[in-house]
């Protein structure tokens, strides 16, 4: 009881500081980030913090893996036009979680700099991302669901473009831009049945 307890006890704290990193990488970056500053946030000592992630960047994958899985549990099970409908719900969430929304912008945008702890992670991350949104198009034009004029691939890119760029502008208005309707709109209009 007692090894199953702390082990408990050690996930709960482990994603208290994912939680915690990812407040913090959102608002300052990852560069600007203190391994410090997240310990304290999260009640713990540094050498505490060391002991669940040995480096920062270890906790920084941690955290894109643990964006990923959660967001990626969205798609379980989807295809085609389900598929490209769970795409504006992942949206709709987003517009619920500045915190998360944050990160992946900023990151994203530092890791374009190949010296980046998460360089190779992006780029594995938007090769999956647009192969993923393609096999969308790709069976919702298989089930007649596609117009004959869109091509997966681009729709694919263009798509991925269209939700990172309002992500941007929701953050820099403050989230008055509405991210979810004009994403519906753009896959609505390449369909030939409903979303």
């Amino acid at each position: 009881m007692g090894a199953r307890g702390g082990y408990a006890k050690g996930r709960a704290k482990r994603r208290e500081i994912l939680d915690h990193a990812i407040a913090l990488f959102g608002e300052v970056g990852y560069r600007a980030a203190s391994l410090r500053e997240i310990a304290t946030r999260s009640g713990i000592s540094h050498p505490g913090l060391l002991h669940h992630f040995p480096t920062k960047e270890a906790l920084l994958l941690a955290v894109l893996a643990h964006r990923d899985e959660v967001d990626g549990e969205l798609f379980a099970g989807s295809t085609g036009t389900g598929a490209l409908g769970r795409l504006v719900d992942l949206v709709r969430l987003n517009a619920d979680r500045r915190g998360v929304v944050e990160l992946f912008t900023v990151l994203s945008a530092e890791a374009t700099a190949s010296d980046h702890p998460a360089h190779a992670f992006f780029v594995e991350r938007y090769r999956r991302t647009l192969a993923g949104v393609e096999r969308a198009y790709l069976a919702a034009r298989d089930a007649g669901a596609l117009r004959p004029d869109v091509d997966p691939a681009a729709a694919a890119r263009h798509l991925v473009a269209l939700m990172d760029g309002l992500q941007i502008q929701w953050l820099l208005d403050d989230r008055r831009t509405d991210m979810v309707d004009p994403v519906r709109a753009h896959i609505q209009a390449q369909l030939t049945v409903p979303l």
